[in-house]
């Protein structure tokens, strides 16, 4: 046999046919990232489908178990801020499933526990899901299709909310008791999340073009950090303030909809979660995606901002709409998850993204995200450390629609600013274009 009949061993294996074909590898990046993240939220959310009133002995326990989650979520972003910003590629898989586990572990727990530790399960079980949506992100950020592929996995939990307290309340009316509940709809979901990961761990990296057009997205150090708020920490600040905001107001929207739906006087069977959150994430799956389209970063920045601020508008209608009543539960619910998750989604997708591509400094998504983050959740604990009654049926309504009304004013105010900001910074600046 002659050299030439050998096997090359260093001509590298071909590409798969979905990593050379572009629709193909943007399928498999959204699907890979929407499913990963949806089950995630399959061993958070479903215990929010349960009311937790059965124990005389600890009033107000789903207040108290929601704000001990959130405050777990909370140091979790806290932490993510240095960790998943200089987190290496080849360790966010098994970060991730290794996270997962504690959070499983954590619904266990709250099945044997007595009650007076089920906080201390819940705070166990937030703890590392904080994490994991800047390790999804990360295999996502820097691409010229990053808004759509970030809006398809922000859709995934907008979507799997309403999924995962479908599932919890099926579970529920087959007999399976509250404290049980978490843990076996974590089980479900379990065997889909490995596939799913599975495909997110062989997405290949932003190609040539992808660099040149949104710039490189590396683990991020300290001083690196630092430097990147120096430069440009004033417009952080006024999107973190808004995205703070909406998070706020879009998590009490999450994790009280139960109660919501029945102050709205339609709380409708199991299926209106996931029928309400499907016409939700439609309606901001398809501009958001569009974005991508835009090849002018500070165009697409601005546009973003732009619908942003009609999000909130939509929200400050739908309060008014009500009040008068002129609108239905099922409309008021759905035009306000469409206000809300326009600027959240957009924040996550676009401003930051394009943020970075504008100003070409050393940045990735996670880090700015982490920060946007941790302010929102921390105004997440301190509203539902300082009002329980958050989860009683009398006043909830009319405090909802009061906070919908300040909370959106402030937050286009805030993005207002941010778009000056942005026109007097770099206005007289070329935009780097995606190719």
């Amino acid at each position: 046999m002659t050299n030439s009949t050998l096997p090359d061993s260093g001509t590298p294996d071909p590409e798969p046919l979905w990593q050379r074909h572009p629709t193909l590898l943007a399928a498999w990046c959204i699907v890979s990232a929407f499913g990963t993240y949806a089950c995630m939220y399959g061993f958070r959310k479903p215990f929010t489908a349960a009311l937790y009133i059965d124990d005389p002995s600890t009033p107000g326990l789903k207040a108290s178990l929601i704000a001990s989650q959130v405050l777990g979520y909370t140091v979790s972003k806290m932490a993510g801020i240095r960790v998943i910003a200089a987190m290496p590629t080849r360790r966010r898989i098994q970060t991730l499933l290794v996270l997962i586990a504690v959070a499983e572990t954590a619904w266990v727990l709250l099945g044997v526990v007595p009650s007076n530790l089920a906080v201390a399960c819940l705070f166990l079980n937030g703890l590392p899901l904080g994490m994991v949506f800047g390790l999804v992100l990360g295999f996502l950020e820097g691409r010229r299709l990053s808004e759509a592929f970030i809006a398809g996995l922000c859709c995934s939990f907008i979507v799997a909310d309403g999924l995962a307290k479908t599932v919890g309340l099926r579970l529920l009316e087959a007999g399976v008791p509250e404290r049980w509940m978490p843990a076996v709809a974590g089980a479900i979901f379990a065997l889909p999340l490995l596939g799913f990961t599975a495909m997110l761990s062989r997405m290949p990296p932003p190609s040539g073009l992808d660099v040149a057009a949104r710039s490189d997205r590396s683990p991020l150090q300290r001083h690196e950090q630092w430097e990147f708020l120096r430069r440009h920490g004033g417009i952080v600040l006024l999107i973190t303030l808004a995205y703070a905001l909406v998070t706020l107001l879009r998590s009490v929207r999450a994790d009280f909809s139960r109660e919501l739906w029945k102050a709205l006087g339609d709380p409708g069977d199991p299926s209106v979660f996931t029928r309400s959150e499907f016409w939700v994430a439609l309606g901001v799956l398809i501009p958001m995606g569009l974005l991508s389209r835009i090849a002018d970063n500070r165009r697409a920045f601005l546009t973003g901002l732009a619908l942003s601020c009609l999000g909130l508008s939509m929200v400050l209608a739908a309060s008014l709409l009500w009040r008068w009543k002129a609108i239905g539960a099922f409309a008021f619910m759905v035009s306000i998850g469409v206000g809300l998750y326009l600027p959240y989604i957009a924040v996550h997708a676009t401003l930051f993204e394009r943020l970075i591509a504008i100003t070409r400094h050393r940045a990735n998504l996670g880090f700015l995200m982490y920060v946007a983050d941790t302010a929102g959740y921390l105004g997440v604990c301190g509203v539902l450390l300082t009002r329980g009654f958050l989860t009683t049926g009398d006043g909830f309504l009319p405090l909802f629609l009061d906070g919908s009304l300040m909370i959106s004013s402030l937050a286009i105010l805030a993005l207002v600013l941010a778009g000056i900001w942005m026109q007097r910074r770099h206005a007289l600046r070329p935009s780097p274009r995606s190719l």
